[in-house]
């Protein structure tokens, strides 16, 4: 069955009477039938859930005969079985399937609609359960996790995902934190909070003691999170520490992570188990919080001019010490650079955007930094799936994506009539302000599939104008609200400044240079939006006090099916996808197609491209793809990974437009400097971001690559203790160096690389592994010879010690600098510098095919036989092994991807169980994320946390 929703018959208006009226929501139809329940519309199926743990075999979940709609993917429909079914296992009371999931929560959304005023008639709060029912169904949007945990069952209906917590500086204070922070912790969600307040270690007490300072408090929520998360969370407890960059104490907490990190490199190096979710890592501190520092912009000025800095004492406001600002802003580079804390928040803009400055400022945010809003609040979040309004047409539906944001956000703030929250203080300031999160997930996958590129300018004005269009319509729908339900009880005395912030949104609205004649549709008609806003805001005021955010999109983004989350580019351009008649499938994604196609690449280039992509993983030197179009292609990671900058320019593109901040990490390469970090975070404070948090490839030790060498590593140790119990000392592995025979075969390659020619002599053991290599460039005695020769000594070294051959060409394979270009090697026509071609060169020679097809290096004969026949191999290499098979070795029916228009898919790689994994195997390229604790597979990451695609367990809150 199609997923095409009938046109709409007009827009869903609401009445506006005389406060006090409530004469309620008239809703028209827009996506379901007139006289059609929504389950009716769509062709149902029974599966079988099954889920196993790849290290042990263990199965850790079954659940068979589950129902759901034939369009849903195996991925889909696990992650609802396992994360969001209630009710026992076996027992009658369990869900089995989709429909009851959705009906728990829509039809309690609309009785509390319906009890609460919202709707002019029975018939109205009916056709907005079916257009709640339909979207949900096929996977326009969904509501955050908690919803999908609580609403409708026996236990507290908590809707919301993130916390703002407090603390003053008292013990009484201290004490209810780690008690307030406990209990969120146990209910899956995580919170936040400043301890700004807290008297530093360089103030005293009222008995003349000196103070504890706010870093020694740390210790024990960090203690109690870390207890709470071993007593049987399926994830960390999520949490965010901030501290004011004015605060005496401020140097100690920008050290603290990256000190502990040190010892945990030291405890590594003498064999203790320090893996994430290892038996060692809990002898060192700080790693359940993330911790940011709050900057404003008098510190940043005076880092940009290089003046002093006045750090001032909590109990008076005096500046008790004055700091070097640059020597300050150095240090919290270098403390991300080596662990990737503290992250930055940006103060004075963050409150410059605030609706309720009356009520408080905002001091703190939810650990993923995209909810920010009073002390003691919460905010409940739902996220689009933006490529579901991209119709066969290419053409955004605007129209329609209006429609679902003012249904989504009515549905948001009845949430609020009925809900729970773990504190009173928390509920009364959410039930008083209503503070909502709506977001979007598959931006990535929405511009790859219109031809636009993340990091440009028609990418970025595409962003701008969706975001502006859905926080528009959704504080134009506050407003409606405003008129039958009434504003949000602290408005009155806000009302001022809320006004103001909503005309710096439409003022940044109207600023927005749109590209193309997409964009400017989309512009359009949020600029209408945010006309009503304005308008309608002044006499009725406002339902809401916040309506937008970007949140990570996780878990939830796998119960949408989409490719990419929140507001991050795609992952990869190949995925892992399960199929639903067992075994699994590498797929090219299917935006790529539809791409080309719009860029008006005919039908056989586009199958040559996708092809040469199914291959390589990349779009570089691809069949006829015109070089300018490289950039829709760019990815999260890869060959042609998107620049820093590019993540920060792309946020803050979307920024003006949003309640709230955006949860995204920066990733930088490992061989990114401190002055690079320090200079991203500068620039997210002069693009107007509100907060930025950065990571560096491979920085923390607590996030493991894989398993697979620790295994092989560990065999020995067990080995020798099992036959020697009484050791009690750690042995520990060290490498032997072996040396090449007297007599060794070798071979001298002559090279020209961009017009500098040079020499490579590579000798081999008896048994054919190389063992060294010794270049000549430049003239004897030179810089650059020397350089060469002491190169040569260690690279050489690095392989008599066994350093495998490929781990250099995968470092060194694609380094860019001069000289570059053609070379004199028919099997190499251009290389990126002189390493490119050295190492490329190297793994012709000495590799084998298997191993050169993984890294996507081959011969000019090789690559000529694929344009011939389609396969790098001789054709009597190509078996019936070939053919596409799941795990048992049973055919596959590729009509099982439901997909259409699948152009590549062939079995995964038996090492693959992930989108993560498969692209580790397809490039030989690490993704530098953490193994799932619940199935053991490789997370990928999602905003500034990370998720399971296996299993949909996320690290974070949301």
């Amino acid at each position: 069955m199609t997923e095409t929703a009938r046109p709409a018959n007009g827009r869903s208006d609401a009445k506006r009477p005389g406060r006090g009226k409530n004469a309620g929501l008239t809703i028209d139809r827009v996506f379901s039938t007139p006289g059609v329940h929504p389950y009716d519309d769509v062709v149902w199926e029974r599966r079988d859930v099954v889920q196993t743990n790849w290290k042990t075999g263990e199965t850790v979940f079954e659940q068979k005969a589950v129902e759901f709609p034939d369009f849903w993917s195996v991925n889909a429909s696990t992650i609802v079985t396992t994360k969001y079914f209630r009710g026992a296992l076996g027992s009658p009371q369990r869900e089995q399937g989709l429909r009851q999931l959705i009906d728990r929560v829509v039809h309690t959304y609309r009785r509390a609609g319906e009890e609460h005023g919202y709707f002019a008639t029975p018939a109205d709060a009916e056709v907005f359960e079916h257009e709640i029912t339909w979207m949900l169904l096929h996977q326009y949007f969904s509501f955050n996790s908690p919803v999908w945990f609580n609403v409708g069952t026996q236990s507290p209906q908590q809707v919301s995902a993130c916390f703002i917590l407090s603390v003053d500086d008292s013990m009484d204070s201290i004490l209810n934190w780690y008690r307030e922070e406990g209990f969120i912790f146990k209910g899956g969600s995580g919170a936040g909070l400043n301890l700004s307040r807290i008297r530093s270690s360089k103030e005293l007490l009222s008995s003349g003691g000196t103070a504890s300072g706010p870093v020694s408090f740390m210790r024990g929520a960090d203690a109690s999170a870390g207890t709470i998360k071993s007593g049987g969370a399926t994830r960390r407890a999520a949490k965010m520490v901030v501290l004011d960059v004015d605060h005496p104490d401020i140097e100690e907490f920008i050290e603290t992570k990256a000190s502990e990190e040190n010892k945990i490199r030291a405890l590594r190096d003498a064999g203790f188990d320090m893996d994430l979710g290892g038996k060692d890592i809990t002898s060192v501190q700080y790693q359940n919080a993330n911790n940011s520092v709050r900057v404003n912009d008098e510190f940043m000025r005076a880092v940009e001019d290089g003046k002093p800095f006045g750090l001032r004492a909590r109990s008076d406001g005096s500046v008790i010490e004055t700091v070097d600002a640059r020597e300050l802003w150095g240090k919290i580079a270098q403390a991300a650079w080596a662990c990737a804390d503290p992250g930055i928040q940006y103060d004075d803009t963050i409150n410059d955007w605030h609706t309720t400055p009356e009520s408080g400022r905002i001091n703190a945010s939810n650990p993923c930094s995209e909810y920010m809003s009073l002390d003691n609040s919460s905010c409940n979040l739902a996220s689009l799936n933006l490529l579901k309004f991209l119709g066969d047409d290419d053409q955004f539906d605007a129209e329609k994506f209006e429609r679902a944001v003012e249904l989504i956000i009515t549905a948001m703030d009845i949430s609020i009539c009925f809900a729970d929250f773990p504190t009173e203080a928390i509920g009364q300031t959410t039930r008083d302000y209503r503070q909502l999160g709506i977001g979007y997930a598959n931006l990535g996958a929405l511009l790859m599939a219109t031809g636009h590129g993340y990091d440009s300018d028609g990418g970025r004005a595409f962003a701008a104008a969706v975001t502006s269009l859905m926080t528009g319509t959704s504080y134009r729908r506050s407003a409606e609200l405003a008129a039958i339900v009434g504003p949000y009880a602290g408005y009155a005395r806000n009302a001022v400044a809320h006004q103001r912030v909503m005309r710096k949104h439409q003022a940044a609205n109207d600023s927005l240079r749109t590209v193309g004649t997409l964009d400017t549709h989309v512009q359009q008609r949020a600029t209408r939006a945010w006309e009503a806003v304005v308008k309608l805001g002044e006499t009725n005021g406002y339902r809401n006090a916040q309506a937008s955010v970007l949140a990570p999109t996780g878990t939830i983004g796998f119960m949408m099916d989409c490719d990419t989350t929140g507001i991050e580019p795609d992952f990869s351009l190949v995925k892992f996808k399960k199929l639903v008649g067992g075994g699994s499938m590498q797929i090219v994604n299917q935006t790529i197609p539809r791409a080309l196609r719009r860029m008006g690449y005919a039908t056989e280039t586009v199958e040559a491209i996708v092809e040469f992509i199914a291959e390589r993983g990349h779009v570089i030197d691809a069949p006829g793809l015109k070089p300018e179009h490289y950039e829709v292609f760019d990815t999260a990671m890869g060959a042609r990974a998107i620049k820093p900058m590019g993540h920060v320019r792309m946020m803050a593109a979307a920024q003006p437009f949003l309640s709230g901040a955006i949860s995204k990490t920066v990733n930088l390469p490992e061989t990114a400097s401190v002055e690079e970090i320090a200079d991203v975070y500068l620039q997210g404070w002069k693009y107007g971001l509100k907060a930025l948090a950065v990571y560096r490839d491979n920085c923390k030790v607590g996030q493991p690559l894989s398993d697979g060498g620790k295994k092989k590593d560990a065999a020995p140790v067990e080995a020798a203790a099992a036959a020697e119990p009484t050791v009690v000392e750690k042995i520990v592995y060290r490498p032997t160096r072996n040396r090449l025979p007297k007599s060794r075969p070798s071979r001298t390659t002559s090279f020209s690389v961009g017009g500098a020619e040079g020499y490579m002599t590579s000798g081999s053991y008896p048994d054919d592994g190389l063992g060294e290599v010794f270049l000549k460039l430049g003239k004897q005695g030179s810089t650059l010879a020397g350089v060469m020769d002491a190169f040569s000594i260690a690279v050489s070294i690095g392989l008599q010690y066994g350093v495998p051959l490929e781990t250099f060409v995968q470092k060194f394979t694609n380094l860019k600098f001069e000289p570059a270009g053609l070379t004199d090697d028919s099997d190499i026509r251009m290389a990126q510098s002189i390493m490119d071609y050295i190492f490329r060169r190297l793994a012709l020679d000495y590799l084998s095919f298997d191993e050169r097809s993984e890294l996507g290096i081959y011969t000019a004969t090789e690559r000529a036989r694929q344009v011939e026949t389609g396969s790098y191999l001789p054709e009597e290499d190509v078996t019936e092994a070939d053919s596409l098979k799941n795990d048992a070795g049973d055919e596959v029916d590729t009509d099982l991807l439901d997909e259409p228009d699948v152009a590549v898919a062939k079995p995964a790689p038996a090492t693959a169980r992930t989108t993560s994994e498969l692209f580790e195997s397809l490039t030989g390229t690490s993704v530098d994320a953490p193994l799932c604790l619940t199935c053991g597979t490789k997370m990928r990451p999602s905003g500034s946390c990370y998720v399971c695609e296996g299993c949909g367990s996320t690290s974070g809150c949301s």
